[in-house]
């Protein structure tokens, strides 16, 4: 696993510090997760196919058709 260093401002460090705390995690895998996040450049496989595929998760309902309204012709 590559291990990178980069230098912050005081105040984005420590915001990140509580951030990463309040999260129950460690700084660095804090970090870690927000350029995992940042990273994520495509849907995961099979991802439409669960979702579109499964009328389970996501039924397909069609509505009944509607009536075409009468109007005045346009002179």
């Amino acid at each position: 696993m590559a291990q990178l260093h980069c230098y912050l401002p005081d105040p984005e460090a420590e915001a990140l510090k509580r951030r990463a705390e309040q999260a129950g995690m460690s700084l660095s895998r804090y970090l870690a997760e927000l350029a995992r996040k940042d990273l994520v450049t495509a849907w995961p496989p099979g991802y439409f196919e669960r979702l579109y595929g499964n009328r389970e998760i996501a039924p397909i309902k069609r509505s009944a058709p509607l009536e075409f309204e009468d109007r005045a012709d346009l002179e």
